[in-house]
């Protein structure tokens, strides 16, 4: 059987912890961001972890 191909937009969005888990960038801190508070923007920039549900998907799309 060939090699899997990771997908290329999920490596650019996701990047694995020493650990196992994976890492992702927040939504909504690109554009618009006059009208949303500065502690709203703070948090936003933040890395957060996969949540369960989805970690399943993530893999997949990393090959893990």
């Amino acid at each position: 059987m060939p090699k899997l191909k990771t997908k290329s937009g999920a490596k650019k969005r996701f990047k694995v912890t020493g650990t196992g888990k994976i890492k992702h960038k927040r939504a909504f801190k690109n554009h618009i961001l006059t009208k949303k508070e500065t502690k709203q923007k703070r948090r936003l920039s933040n890395k957060s972890l996969v949540k369960k549900s989805d970690m399943a998907n993530v893999k997949a799309m990393l090959v893990l």
